[in-house]
C-alpha cells in the first residue's frame, strides 16, 4: 500500500508538540507500530487494547489496568506492566503516579480522573519500548520501517527517522491483534500536494493528502475522497504588550470586520467551517451557542473612535504568519483585506517571497496568525493544551470542567478578543480505486491495518499458435 504525505514526522510520542501537524502525522504512523491501553470505537465506546480490564475507586483517584498477557514487542521482549509504566510516565502529567501491582498498571492522582479512559484513548498515549540506540519497539500490526534499499537487501528494521524520504513498514505476522491484510505499507514523505494529486490520478499512489482546492478537484474528477471532522483551527492572537493591540476597541473592530463565511466557503473551497469558538462543535457540544458576528458598520464606528495614527497607512498593524503552509498565508491576506474595508491597515510579515526564501520577521507584531490541530477527545483537556500552547492566560484549569463552565471560559476569551477564531479546516484524503475497507475515525485516525487492496490482474496468456505456423 503506497501512502504519500506532505511532511515527515517522528514516531516517538515523547517528541511530539501538541497542536502541530507534525504530531498528527506522527500519531498516524505510530498507530502502525504501537498500541494504546484502550481505544475508542466509532460509537464512542471504550474498547480494550493492551489493557483487557480496568477498575477505579469511587472517587476516581485510582485506576487499575490489567495488562493483556502473551503480548510481545517487535524485538521479542514481553509486554509487562512495568514496560507500560515506563512508556506512559513521560507522557502523563507529573501529578499522576504510576505503579505496578502483579499483572496490572496503577495510575493514581490527588485529583479525580473520571475521564481517564478517554484521555488514554487519544494521542500521544502509545505504549512503546525504548531499545539501545534509540530505536522503539512496539506491539502494533507493522514492524518498524526500513528504507527500500535495506528492505530489499535483508529486510532489516531500522529506527523511525525524522526526515527519511521513504520508509517501508512490514506486516507483523505475530501481532496480538492479528496480521494486517497488506504485506507492507510504503510511506513517502515530503511529496508536494500537486504531485500527490497527480500520483493518485496516475495510479502511482493509493492514499494521499489533499489540500482544499485539490479535494474539490478530486471530487469533481470522480476520484474517491474522504473528509474528516473539522480538525485544524486557524485564529488570530493579539500581542497586548503593544499599544495598538492592547486597545479593546481595535480588537473588537478587527473581529467584527472578518468575513469568516467567505474564508471557509470561497477561499477554502468549503473544506472548512467558520469558527465562532476555539473548540469545534463535535468536541465541545456548545459551539452552536456562540453566534458568528460580522458587522462592518460597527467596525467602522469603532475605528473612527481610535487615534488617527492607529492602524494607519503610515503605521499599519503587523500581522505575522506563524502557521505553516500556503493556506495560512492566503488567510492572512484575506484578513488584511477585511480589515482594510473597516479602515484598519494591515501589513502581513514573515511570508515566503517569490523565490521561496523567508523574509525576516519584524521584531514585534500586533497580531499573529496561528494554527492548532486538535488531538484530545476531552474538551477541557484540549482547551487547556491549546491555552498553554498559544499563551491564553484566561483559559486555565479547564480540564474537568463541564460544558457550561467551558463555555464560560471561552466567552471570557472571546469577549476580550485575546484570540479571534477564523476557520476550522477539515482534512481530506484521496483514495485509489483498489483500496477497500477504508474506515477511518472522523477525528482523523486512518486505521491502515484494516485496509486491503485489490490484487493486480494477472497478465493474459499469449494465444497459442497453430501447429506448423511460421513465427
Amino acid at each position: 500500500m503506497r501512502v504519500e504525505m506532505s511532511r515527515s514526522a517522528s514516531a516517538d510520542p515523547r517528541s511530539w508538540r501538541a497542536g502541530t501537524e507534525e504530531a498528527a502525522t506522527g500519531a498516524r504512523l505510530a498507530a502502525l507500530l504501537f498500541d494504546r491501553l484502550v481505544d475508542l470505537d466509532d460509537y464512542g465506546r471504550i474498547q480494550p487494547r493492551l489493557a483487557v480490564a480496568w477498575a477505579h475507586d469511587p472517587a476516581f483517584l485510582r485506576w487499575r489496568f490489567t495488562i493483556r498477557a502473551g503480548v510481545k514487542f517487535s524485538d521479542g521482549a514481553p509486554l509487562t506492566p512495568t514496560e507500560a509504566a515506563l512508556a506512559l510516565r513521560p507522557l502523563l502529567a507529573a501529578s499522576r503516579q504510576l505503579s505496578v501491582e502483579g499483572d496490572a498498571l496503577v495510575i493514581q492522582s490527588v485529583s479525580p480522573m473520571p475521564d481517564l479512559l478517554l484521555e488514554l484513548a487519544a494521542a500521544p498515549y502509545f505504549v512503546c519500548r525504548a531499545m539501545p540506540g534509540g530505536a522503539l519497539a512496539g506491539t502494533g500490526p507493522f514492524l518498524p520501517g526500513a528504507t527500500p534499499a535495506a528492505a530489499s537487501a535483508n529486510g532489516a528494521a531500522a529506527n523511525f527517522p525524522d526526515a527519511t524520504a521513504r520508509l517501508i513498514f512490514r506486516a507483523n505476522p505475530d501481532a496480538w491483534s492479528g496480521r494486517p491484510y497488506v504485506d507492507a505499507v510504503e510511506v513517502t514523505f515530503g511529496v508536494p500536494a500537486q504531485r500527490q494529486f497527480y500520483d493518485l490520478q496516475m495510479g502511482l499512489a493509493d492514499i494521499v493528502e489533499l489540500t482544499p482546492d485539490l479535494a474539490l478537484r478530486a471530487a469533481q474528477g470522480g476520484l474517491r475522497t474522504w473528509t474528516s471532522a473539522p480538525l485544524t483551527l486557524y485564529a488570530l492572537l493579539f500581542d497586548e504588550s503593544l499599544p495598538a493591540a492592547a486597545d479593546p476597541r481595535l480588537r473588537e473592530a478587527f473581529s467584527l470586520s472578518l468575513d469568516r463565511a467567505s474564508m471557509a466557503g470561497v477561499l477554502l473551497q468549503k473544506q472548512a467551517e467558520p469558527a465562532s469558538t476555539l473548540l469545534p462543535q463535535w468536541l465541545s457540544g456548545y459551539a452552536f451557542l456562540v453566534a458568528l458576528e460580522t458587522n462592518m458598520d460597527r467596525a467602522k464606528q469603532l475605528r473612527a473612535a481610535l487615534p488617527a495614527n492607529f492602524a494607519s497607512s503610515a503605521e499599519p498593524l503587523r500581522l505575522r504568519v506563524d502557521a505553516p503552509g500556503d493556506m495560512a498565508r492566503l488567510l492572512a491576506d484575506r484578513v488584511a483585506i477585511n480589515a482594510r474595508q473597516a479602515g484598519l491597515q494591515v501589513k502581513v510579515v514573515n511570508r515566503a517571497g517569490a523565490s521561496g526564501a523567508t523574509l525576516a520577521p519584524d521584531s514585534a507584531a500586533e497580531l499573529r496568525l496561528v494554527s492548532w490541530r486538535y488531538s484530545a477527545l476531552l474538551a477541557g483537556a484540549e482547551l487547556d493544551s491549546l491555552a498553554a500552547g498559544l499563551g491564553l492566560a484566561r483559559a486555565t484549569a479547564a480540564a474537568g470542567a463541564n460544558s457550561a463552565q467551558l463555555l464560560a471560559i471561552e466567552r471570557r476569551i472571546l469577549g476580550e478578543h485575546d484570540a479571534v477564531p477564523l476557520v476550522i479546516l477539515l482534512e481530506s484524503t484521496g483514495l485509489a480505486a483498489r483500496v477497500h475497507d477504508w474506515m477511518p475515525a472522523r477525528r482523523g485516525d486512518w486505521r491502515l491495518a484494516d485496509v486491503w487492496l485489490d490484487a493486480p490482474e494477472p497478465p493474459s496468456p499469449a494465444p497459442l499458435k497453430p501447429a506448423g505456423a511460421q513465427p
